[in-house]
């Protein structure tokens, strides 16, 4: 690990004040590079060849699109992108579903998990269609309690109103939850709720950089919290 972002071994979960560990997926559990493969390089390929452009010409004209939608319910739903596109994102997604993995020591964090008496729950953006072909892949889902999707409550994470409906759902305690996440916004709106431990994770994709975080405390990947 880059010692500049070394996590010091005095920062680790609290976990005799921890009812609920509340889990994202991508870029937390399930390693980020491929959905930045997915869309910086995949998607851009085949709208290129589906509209007789280069490659440059696609990315040009679908960078404004994507960005018109970051932050949205519409920017993790497979469907819109497959009426905006005109390619079927979940079954591209089925077609490379190989190249989804766990991060390094993820799946060792959630086997760990299910020693402790804390109940553990996945909460992801990610599409319906999405969770079904990394859960398949990965068979990630046993080690949950619950799983839950924003786009049941029409409302992604990043928004107050999501963190409502997930306690009306699972019925906690916001003091008394660990949340972790690589999205800064949406662990903004989860201190905004009042969930008492977060954790950023600084390294959401093996191949990318390690991003430097000082809103929240953080680690370069999950396991790093094991005692």
């Amino acid at each position: 690990m880059n010692a500049e972002f070394a996590v010091p071994t005095s920062i680790r979960p609290d976990w005799s004040r921890i009812d609920w560990v509340l889990l994202d997926m991508d870029g937390t559990l399930l390693d980020l590079n491929f959905d930045n493969y997915f869309w910086l390089e995949l998607i851009p390929e085949r709208y290129a060849r589906r509209h007789g452009l280069t490659l440059e010409e696609a990315r040009e004209r679908l960078t404004p699109q994507f960005a018109a939608k970051q932050g949205t319910l519409d920017w993790y739903c497979t469907d819109h992108w497959t009426r905006e596109l005109g390619i079927d994102i979940a079954g591209l997604k089925r077609e490379v579903r190989e190249r989804v993995r766990f991060l390094h020591g993820a799946e060792e964090f959630l086997h760990n998990l299910r020693a402790r008496p804390s109940r553990v729950a996945l909460v992801t953006n990610a599409h319906e269609n999405s969770l079904s072909v990394k859960a398949q892949q990965t068979g990630l889902l046993r080690y949950f309690d619950a799983v839950v999707s924003s786009h049941r409550f029409g409302v992604p994470k990043e928004h107050l109103q999501f963190w409502q409906q997930l306690q009306h759902e699972l019925q906690f305690d916001p003091a008394r939850c660990l949340f972790i996440d690589d999205s800064v916004a949406v662990l903004r709106a989860a201190r905004e709720f009042g969930i008492g431990q977060i954790f950023a994770v600084s390294k959401p994709d093996s191949a990318g950089p390690t991003r430097k975080i000082t809103e929240f405390e953080f680690i370069e990947a999950v396991h790093h919290l094991l005692d």
